[in-house]
């Protein structure tokens, strides 16, 4: 891996083209929003966000494939974008960083107008990630972290060395259960503030998503399928930032190279060891679910 850019100079590299296409994604979220209704089946509202998707994951493989030609690239939209043949990879592999890419992470919140929605972006080796950088452009800051070096929160203008360390006061005693997880709310609501995405969201109300762990809105979350380019990228930050991150079986998550489909089976996000004792034991009260 030494002929391999180091983790920080991608993300150093990369900054100045997510910072265009947050202003990018920023800029056309009210027209997605404000596009006037077609006929019936016809979502145009779906083609628009893809519109978004496509166009952010394009800026970021110019940006790689003009700097790091050799290097590996998984995006969301890989199978639709032009640029993805020109990629040594799109896989995990044993000699080279893999940079994977969510272009816009929080879909619905983005379509319904919120400004918690986010671009992620990974480097990741075969065995775990490297480093992770989540852009929020509506709030105008990103939240990084490199591996065994503690995650930093900056404003969107502020370079890498500007930022300063993550550090959250007075959080939340809110848990946010991802989706198909609703089960689990019973036997936590009586002790935390538990937002059920699948029967809480509100296109009017705006709810925690999991980046709330950096922003003090949540201390802790449950997903059912830990994105490699999303929740589990998100994931590796908290865990820099000092949180507990385990699998159901409360054991660390596994490396990189053993997950199917660029997932894990499941992840438990906490702040503390207290918070990640109930999640995990709400978790194992009901095995067959998991």
């Amino acid at each position: 891996m030494s002929s391999q850019p180091y983790p920080r100079e991608i993300l150093q590299t990369l900054l100045p083209h997510l910072r265009v296409a947050a202003g990018y994604a920023q800029q056309i979220q009210t027209k997605i929003i404000s596009l006037p209704a077609k006929d019936a089946g016809d979502n145009i509202l779906s083609a628009a966000l893809t519109d978004a998707d496509l166009s952010i994951q394009t800026v970021v493989e110019v940006a790689l494939l003009g700097t790091f030609p050799d290097i590996s690239f998984y995006g969301e939209e890989h199978e639709q974008s032009r640029n993805t043949k020109y990629f040594s990879s799109t896989k995990l592999g044993a000699n080279d960083y893999l940079i994977t890419l969510d272009p816009i992470d929080g879909t619905k919140y983005y379509l319904d107008g919120f400004d918690n929605y986010q671009i992620i972006l990974s480097v990741l080796n075969a065995d775990s990630y490297e480093a992770a950088i989540a852009i929020s452009p509506a709030q105008n800051c990103y939240y990084y972290a490199l591996k065994n070096q503690g995650a930093y929160q900056g404003e969107l203008a502020q370079n890498l060395d500007n930022c300063r360390m993550l550090t959250i006061t007075n959080p939340r005693p809110s848990i946010l259960l991802g989706w198909g997880m609703a089960y689990l709310k019973p036997a936590l609501q009586d002790k935390y503030q538990v937002i059920d995405i699948e029967n809480c969201y509100s296109s009017s109300i705006q709810l925690p998503n999991y980046n709330g762990i950096f922003s003090g809105d949540l201390i802790g979350w449950i997903t059912k399928r830990g994105k490699l380019i999303d929740s589990a990228a998100l994931a590796f930050i908290a865990q820099e930032n000092g949180c507990i991150v385990t699998g159901f079986d409360g054991l660390p998550l596994p490396s990189l190279n053993t997950c199917k489909d660029y997932s894990y089976s499941g992840a438990i996000v906490a702040n503390s060891t207290l918070v990640h004792q109930d999640l995990l034991a709400a978790c194992q009260k009901f095995p067959g679910n998991n």
